[in-house]
């Protein structure tokens, strides 16, 4: 059993991957933290993903601190699993965690002691000697403002709402957006008995094998995260050369900027897990962006107008900070954090974010290592007297 100190705690907010990690090597240093999630349990985002997803990062690196995801889940761990690892993450670390809690706004105290006053649902006010926030990475669902969308009389949802091929069975769907989400959705509605899936991408993506010989890609990106951005563009165009096929004569030609510059503007390297293959086979037809939305029709950048039976929005999602922190200047124009990690805003100080990027070496890899730095700062940082 580990004391804690009598002293405010730390609030972390969110019972996801990373508020769990944080609160565990907090509470590991002896350092109280308490965990704010707003629905009614912990990996609420991981519970809502469709079905078929797993982790593109292997198993042995994607483990939180103090605890391996277990060797029965396999190399590539399943959704359910993930959320099974999570709950008995919670558990084994014996964290608290209270459930039905979303906060609205964060602010300093304003008394000099250094402490953060969190306004929560209930009229609660919580006094905390540091806030970490871990609202996640897909937090809101975003879908464009399409010319359209409110009169559209067609069958729109977004990605989240997706769980699995069975309702579109014969039917004709487009899915919008070609990330990781998008590329995945399309190739499950391939391969599980839609009469037809296009694919509307505006921008044509970077597509890397998940392994290539045994090797995983995330292993790569771990190994060339610290090069310059160009030096890495430059290998992963040589290397898409040889491992991905090009697929120009389907509609998806090999992107023009590079692999890393893109990841720094967010925009991650698709992981094939079936894409390629449909799109070559014809199961996949890529079309072009959506442009808008008239009557029941969509209408895409090249002219085209579609009439599909339903519409799959994998048009990625919002951090949707602004609420909470969005006076406190922490935030680019962009909305993400201006820093992260052990690191704070010079106007913020004891204010600590994790999870709002998507990095080439993996995102739980780098929430694991994240807490241990939170972590050993919060716990070096003496709390100011009164």
């Amino acid at each position: 059993m580990v004391t804690t100190t009598p002293q405010e705690p730390v609030y972390v907010i969110g019972a996801g991957p990373g508020g769990l990690a944080v609160a565990a090597t907090l509470r590991a240093r002896g350092v109280r933290a308490v965990v704010l999630e707003k629905s009614g349990t912990v990996g609420t985002s991981w519970r809502g993903h469709y079905d078929r997803l797993r982790l593109h990062t292997t198993r042995r690196l994607s483990g939180l601190p103090g605890l391996r995801i277990p060797r029965a889940y396999g190399r590539w761990v399943a959704r359910a699993d993930v959320v099974r690892y999570l709950e008995a993450y919670a558990e084994k670390h014996e964290l608290d965690v209270v459930t039905g809690v979303k906060v609205h706004r964060i602010e300093p105290a304003g008394d000099g002691s250094g402490t953060w006053v969190l306004h929560a649902t209930g009229g609660r006010r919580l006094t905390g000697r540091a806030v970490v926030v871990a609202t996640g990475f897909n937090h809101t669902p975003a879908v464009p403002g399409w010319p359209g969308l409110d009169t559209y009389e067609g069958d729109l949802i977004h990605a989240r709402e997706y769980r699995n091929p069975e309702p579109y069975t014969g039917k004709d769907v487009l899915v919008v957006g070609v990330g990781n989400t998008g590329a995945e959705i399309a190739a499950d509605l391939a391969e599980g008995g839609a009469a037809r899936v296009r694919l509307a991408v505006r921008t044509a993506p970077h597509i890397v094998r998940r392994t290539t010989a045994g090797w995983p890609a995330q292993r790569t990106g771990i190994l060339v995260r610290r090069l310059p951005t160009g030096l890495v563009d430059l290998l992963a165009r040589s290397l898409a050369r040889i491992a991905t096929p090009d697929l120009t004569a389907h509609g998806l030609p090999r992107p023009t900027t590079g692999l890393a510059s893109r990841a720094r503007e967010g925009a991650i390297a698709v992981q094939d897990v079936g894409l390629v293959d449909a799109v070559r086979t014809g199961k996949v037809e890529v079309v072009a962006a959506v442009e808008a939305l008239e009557g029941n029709e969509v209408v895409l950048a090249d002219g085209t107008r579609v009439t599909p039976d339903a519409v799959i929005a994998a048009t990625g999602y919002r951090r949707a900070l602004e609420p909470l922190v969005g006076h406190l200047d922490v935030l680019d124009e962009r909305g993400r954090p201006l820093v992260a990690g052990p690191r704070c805003a010079r106007r913020a100080p004891g204010l600590y974010f994790t999870g709002f990027t998507n990095p080439l070496s993996g995102m739980l890899r780098e929430l694991a290592r994240d807490a241990e730095r939170i972590a050993r700062r919060i716990a070096r940082t003496k709390p100011k007297k009164r």
